[in-house]
């Protein structure tokens, strides 16, 4: 393997979370099968290698520092290319994960990835968000829901609380200032049965990277009504 991994592997000792050879070299064919998959369909606009370790790689095993403990079984809702799932389920391999998507393009992909991989622990699922929040195999089921998806908390939340079982917990990934967001937001969480956490705000070492976790912990089952129609959450957010 040619590829530097030194950076990662630093980045994530200063976070205490060690990782394996084994681990590297799955998220180095991760790597390979992304950029050459991005040739010929529109994956992420992230592909030179040093990006890709920062930006997709290091962002998406963050979650680290602040990592629930017992958590058996996590949902990436909105995928997209595999983040943070796929690097989050190379990184946790004795954790299930579900990895979610509206695009069947991408689950395809994803399923070569995991073949590739050998990742025994990922189940891949085509469904819009509304369309798994209502599912009975998927609602309610969740220890850890996760999403690098950009959209207002208001209206992750509507995708993303109706997953998580009653202790479990949601978990955005956000960049930018979100302090206007999350004042919005709270009523919307409180309706679907979480509870919001103050933020968590770092950075990514040696980059001008700041990232913050909206951290949301489900109190009480969401009412049936949530999540609405196909479309609507994005729409017309929860107030």
């Amino acid at each position: 393997m040619s590829r530097d991994y030194s950076y990662l592997i630093e980045t994530l000792s200063s976070w205490n979370f060690n990782i394996t050879e084994t681990q590297i070299k799955q998220l180095d064919l991760f790597y390979e099968l992304l950029v050459e998959k991005n040739k010929v369909m529109n994956l992420t606009g992230i592909t030179e290698f040093n990006e890709v370790v920062v930006k997709h790689f290091i962002d998406s095993l963050s979650i680290c520092t602040v990592m629930p403990d017992n958590v058996k079984t996590i949902c990436d809702l909105g995928t997209g290319a595999g983040f943070p799932g796929i690097p989050m389920a190379i990184a946790y391999p004795n954790i299930n994960f579900v990895l979610i998507d509206s695009l069947n393009k991408r689950i395809k992909f994803l399923q070569e990835v995991v073949d590739a991989l050998s990742l025994k622990n990922v189940q891949l699922i085509h469904a819009r968000a509304e369309e798994a929040g209502r599912n009975k195999s998927f609602r309610e089921q969740f220890d850890l829901v996760v999403s690098r998806a950009v959209a207002n908390i208001s209206t992750l939340s509507e995708y993303c609380v109706p997953l998580v079982n009653i202790g479990g917990h949601f978990i955005s990934f956000k960049s930018g200032d979100i302090e206007e967001e999350l004042n919005t937001g709270v009523s919307a969480i409180e309706k679907l049965g979480g509870k919001l956490n103050d933020p968590v705000f770092f950075s990514i070492p040696k980059t001008d990277i700041n990232r913050s976790f909206i951290i949301i912990d489900k109190e009480k089952k969401t009412p049936k009504a949530y999540p609405r129609k196909a479309g609507t959450p994005s729409k017309e957010p929860l107030k």
